[in-house]
């Protein structure tokens, strides 16, 4: 039914524009939001004098009773009234009179979404934070598991030197350190309370903002009122976290994808996490991978889509602002989707750890150990890089590996090897005499992994005082 919005109105609302209009169908999610603060702003007006108190007991019992149907599914959501906030207010006014009227006293829906929305970020950015610490913990345990695994680094997609596959994976608990920081940083912004700015220009009652955001945890009030309704820097702020997030955990879907393949076999995938083919039986497709990968592109078309809304924007709100919701609720869902399924993809996958030490012993990748072996026995490190290319093309030549040629072989190409070489070429030497900070030696292995637990604690404080302030 379209609306009559009365006022200078003398025409009911075409049926399209109603629709299209319509925020409903996905604004509903702020429910809790919304009602929360309806019964805070209720308990201000009454504390201030503005209603009566009767008015406010009624208006909160009845906000409470309609949380109850909500949650219960109970509640029947209307397009006709375009949003979360004017269905909560048309029932409350159904069921109690004159005194759900007098809620929307001292507020417009521009601060009052701005207020569901800054409180729905604080939820989720919980919520996510959650999910990335138990990630986290997943991608630690795995390494620790794995800390003597050897295994082939790459760049270029080249074998370049040995390491471990827990130094692998630690770079990504480093990618997901940094990730979580950035999460925090979102916080920030989201703590500001709006409500009290009203359409623009606040409101000519004696009302108390601070009051609110003490009933609702919030640290901080907006100190202008056309800032209040229009901001959406915290939106912005997450889904850029998000996109970083996302290309961090495309870029493992990447990785997951060529290890699991035929070619690398370095990881089995459990089936949980796979999928088949409708034509060929053999296939075992890493598809969740894939699809991560794809929907990273989504999560940035989403930062790209706000950032164009808002610029040309003039102050205050502006129905574009209706546009922040759906992009910010995809990415969330995207991000939290991603999370949980990783954090059980990976504690479940099969490292074939024979695999890795085959390849890490069938390729090239200790030859930087040969130079640094020259080195030592005093060759500039370039002449030293010259002589072991030569050992290399003679290696590849003979259809022969560095740990295959023998020590005549060497001394062809210069007198200062000795029989002491092959322990210098040995992988697993390789790895350890990488002893450098932040290297794949077991030694540093063991200080990151010991490290990272450390990180793990402070992460959960941090998380446990968040969630006493939503």
């Amino acid at each position: 039914m379209a609306k009559l919005w009365g006022g200078r109105f003398s025409k009911n609302t075409n049926e399209l524009v109603d629709a299209f209009n319509a925020s409903i169908n996905y604004d509903k999610r702020l429910y809790q939001e919304d009602i929360r603060g309806s019964i805070a702003h209720a308990k201000m007006l009454v504390k201030c004098g503005i209603i009566p108190e009767a008015d406010g007991t009624k208006i909160v019992a009845g906000l409470q009773d309609i949380l109850k149907d909500i949650e219960a599914g109970n509640f029947e959501f209307s397009v006709a009234l375009e949003d979360i906030h004017m269905n909560v207010e048309a029932r409350l006014t159904e069921r109690i009179g004159d005194a759900g009227a007098r809620l929307h006293t001292a507020r417009s829906r521009n601060d009052q979404v701005a207020l569901d929305m800054h409180m729905y970020m604080k939820r989720q950015i919980v919520e996510v934070a959650e999910l990335l610490l138990e990630f986290e913990k997943v991608i630690l345990s795995v390494a620790k598991q794995h800390d003597k695994t050897l295994m082939p680094g790459y760049t270029h997609l080249q074998r370049a030197q040995p390491i471990t596959f827990a130094h692998h994976l630690l770079a990504y608990f480093n990618m997901l350190q940094r990730d979580f920081r950035r999460l925090l940083g979102v916080w920030e912004d989201a703590d500001i309370m709006p409500l009290g700015a009203g359409a623009i220009a606040g409101t000519t009652f004696p009302i108390d903002r601070f009051f609110v955001a003490e009933q609702l945890n919030f640290k901080n009030v907006y100190a202008n009122s056309m800032d209040a309704v229009s901001d959406r820097d915290y939106v912005l702020d997450f889904l850029s976290f998000a996109s970083v997030l996302m290309m961090h955990m495309s870029r493992l879907s990447e990785e997951l994808c060529l290890w699991s393949s035929t070619e690398f076999g370095f990881v089995e995938l459990d089936d949980a996490f796979a999928t088949g083919s409708s034509m060929m039986p053999q296939k075992k497709n890493p598809d969740i991978s894939e699809l991560v990968r794809g929907k990273t592109g989504r999560v940035y078309g989403e930062l790209m889509a706000m950032l164009t809304t808002l610029k040309g924007l003039p102050l205050t709100y502006n129905k574009d602002l209706q546009e922040d919701k759906e992009g910010l609720f995809d990415a969330i869902d995207t991000v939290k989707f991603t999370l949980q399924v990783y954090r059980d993809m990976i504690a479940t996958m099969t490292v074939n750890t024979d695999r890795m030490r085959w390849a890490v012993s069938h390729d090239f990748s200790n030859a930087t150990d040969l130079a640094d072996y020259l080195v030592r026995k005093g060759l500039p490190f370039r002449k030293a890089h010259a002589v072991v290319g030569q050992c290399v093309a003679y290696a590849i030549k003979e259809h022969k590996f560095l740990l295959d040629m023998t020590l005549d072989e060497y001394k062809q190409f210069c007198e200062l090897f000795e029989p002491d070489l092959m322990e210098a070429l040995d992988p697993e030497h390789c790895v350890n005499a990488r002893v450098s900070y932040g290297g794949p030696s077991y030694v540093e292995n063991d200080k990151q992994l010991e490290k990272g637990e450390a990180i793990l604690k402070e992460q959960e404080e941090t998380l446990k005082a968040l969630r006493e302030k939503i």
